[in-house]
């Protein structure tokens, strides 16, 4: 179980082209339920990419509806261009999802110094919010399994999203915690190049 174990959770893995292996390479997570109170601990790094400078805005009021992550590029050392790319990132998941943008935390990883191809994010956000069995006007859950027939709220969505993050790690990375009154699931991305303070570690963690 990973991200999708506690109830009123949703998740998609998908491929959109950014990593050369055509392996999946954007993950969306998205939270169905009432409550949008988030917690985020960004890295100490004095040179954040610029899906953590977003981010880092987006937790100004700390709630959060989804979170959109790629692999495959990092969006680190891109200047203005990249950093507009990771807003049009959040704003075409807040479309899909008919959400705000200002209430989606964007998570990118790989090689930095190279710029995102937009228009792959965009075919990957589509797939994935259709994975979460999303109209392009509904933030409500699904009530019936996404066009690929697998409920996005099962087990091997949030496997898929887990997949989605890797780079260099051999295995995907996922935990669930059930406990009297409470359920915690997670996903992360992790192998080497950790410091300073996990730098370029990324985790989901649900409740």
């Amino acid at each position: 179980m990973s991200v999708t174990a506690p109830a009123g959770f949703a998740a998609a893995g998908v491929t959109c082209g950014l990593k050369s292996s055509g392996n999946k390479d954007l993950a969306l997570v998205q939270n169905l339920g009432p409550l949008t109170a988030a917690a985020t601990v960004f890295t100490s790094n004095r040179c954040k990419a610029n899906p953590v400078l977003w981010s880092q805005q987006v937790m100004a009021d700390g709630r959060v509806d989804a979170v959109v992550l790629n692999s495959g590029g990092a969006n680190c050392y891109t200047g203005a261009q990249g950093f507009q790319v990771t807003h049009s990132t959040a704003e075409l998941v807040a479309n899909g999802l008919g959400i705000s943008a200002t209430d989606v935390l964007v998570c990118s990883t790989g090689l930095i110094g190279e710029q995102l191809d937009l228009d792959k994010i965009a075919a990957g956000v589509k797939l994935a919010v259709d994975a979460l069995g999303q109209s392009d006007s509904s933030g409500q859950a699904a009530t019936s399994p996404a066009a690929n027939g697998q409920s996005a709220t099962s087990p091997d969505a949030g496997l898929a999203a887990a997949q989605a993050i890797m780079t260099t790690d051999s295995v995907p990375k996922t935990v669930h915690v059930q406990g009297a009154g409470y359920s915690i699931g997670g996903m992360a991305k992790g192998a080497g190049m950790l410091a300073p303070g996990l730098a370029t570690m990324l985790v989901v963690l649900t409740t």
